[in-house]
């Protein structure tokens, strides 16, 4: 049933180290996206699946898990919201592209420390359990900071890493001192609660329209699969 689903892919774009612009020789290519299930399966009592999937590279969330996520500013979800390389769009994914700024909000602060900070601790576990550093890991982690960064500030999520690149690749080859890397770390952190005290963003993203977004798709998709 699962490769069935994914005749009704709504959206599917890029992100990853691709999007990032810092893919290197034998870099995947990331896609993720969302699919809007047929009306029969949602109605059923299996239900349908919060995501699908082909190997890691492609990954695909059911529409409600999806907005549920970006509702939690979800750095996988926000990042597919802002990816410049669309490779599908029906018309439900457009009317929700030109909605993005509803999910934009100051939960951007917390989940982007938490997860950053809690990862940190997991690197630094692994360093003294088998005494390696995951670097590509790592430099992904200090990305996050500085786009979570710019969100706050800015009101929108950069995906290109800009004028970071080097300085992040050189993490991701293992060419920078672990002490190093956590001391920039340190500093993001301190920069994303700068950003925060300044942010134009809401306390919280508009749920309402949202979740009347959620109800047009639903009844597009019903209305769809009904007259095929």
């Amino acid at each position: 049933m699962s490769e069935d689903l994914f005749r009704f892919v709504s959206y599917r774009c890029v992100v990853g180290s691709t999007a990032y612009g810092l893919a290197e020789e034998g870099s995947d290519v990331d896609r993720r996206g969302f699919f809007v299930p047929p009306a029969e399966l949602d109605w059923s009592l299996a239900g349908a699946p919060e995501q699908i999937e082909r190997a890691p590279d492609e990954v695909y969330w059911e529409i409600a898990k999806f907005l549920r996520l970006a509702l939690k500013a979800n750095p996988n979800v926000l990042e597919c919201l802002y990816s410049p390389t669309v490779e599908h769009c029906d018309p439900i994914a457009s009317e929700l592209l030109a909605m993005r700024a509803a999910f934009l909000s100051k939960h951007v602060h917390r989940t982007y420390q938490e997860y950053v900070a809690s990862q940190f601790r997991k690197l630094e576990n692994h360093l003294r359990s088998h005494g390696a550093i995951r670097w590509k890991h790592a430099m992904h982690l200090i990305r996050l900071l500085l786009a979570g960064t710019t969100l706050l500030r800015e009101g929108h999520l950069p995906l290109d890493a800009g004028e970071h690149r080097e300085r992040l690749l050189a993490i991701r080859r293992g060419e920078t001192r672990w002490e190093d890397v956590e001391r920039w770390r340190v500093e993001l952190h301190g920069r994303l609660d700068e950003a925060l005290a300044s942010t134009c963003l809401p306390d919280e993203p508009d749920t309402a329209r949202v979740d009347a977004f959620l109800i047009r798709a639903r009844r597009w998709a019903a209305g769809l699969r009904l007259r095929d």
